[in-house]
């Protein structure tokens, strides 16, 4: 029973980060990518990261998917980052959210420090359809 249970939690939380990665995908985020860090983390499943190429572009992201997420009664639990704009992090309990500018993103670079976590890189259909 704990393990079903455990396993619907997963799935949620997949789900969710997904949602996330189609919500930043409707406003332009650059460089998505879904990370399922369950297995090297204690402290979410997914990580969700994605760029913005402006102060104005992460905030509107940041809102984007706080609004959308807010409709389906997915509360956010904390957010940091929202006054300086150059990494804003969201956190869902089971996902969070990393939100970038271009040079923050690469200084940091979370999908090498966990590099053992499954990565999905997701890109909008429309701009892959041609590949």
């Amino acid at each position: 029973m704990a393990e079903k249970a455990a396993s619907d939690a997963k799935k949620e939380a997949r789900e969710l980060a997904l949602k996330i990665s189609e919500l930043a995908i409707e406003k332009k985020a650059e460089d998505i990518v879904v990370m399922d860090v369950d297995e090297v983390a204690g402290f979410t499943s997914y990580f969700v990261i994605a760029t913005g190429n402006s102060e104005v572009h992460l905030k509107t992201l940041s809102d984007h998917i706080e609004d959308s997420l807010s409709q389906y009664r997915t509360k956010l639990w904390h957010k940091e980052g929202y006054q300086n704009l150059q990494w804003v992090l969201m956190d869902y309990i089971d996902v969070v959210v990393h939100l970038f500018d271009r040079e923050t993103r690469e200084y940091y670079d979370l999908e090498s420090l966990w590099a053992d976590a499954e990565m999905i890189r997701v890109a909008d259909e429309e701009a892959g359809s041609g590949e």
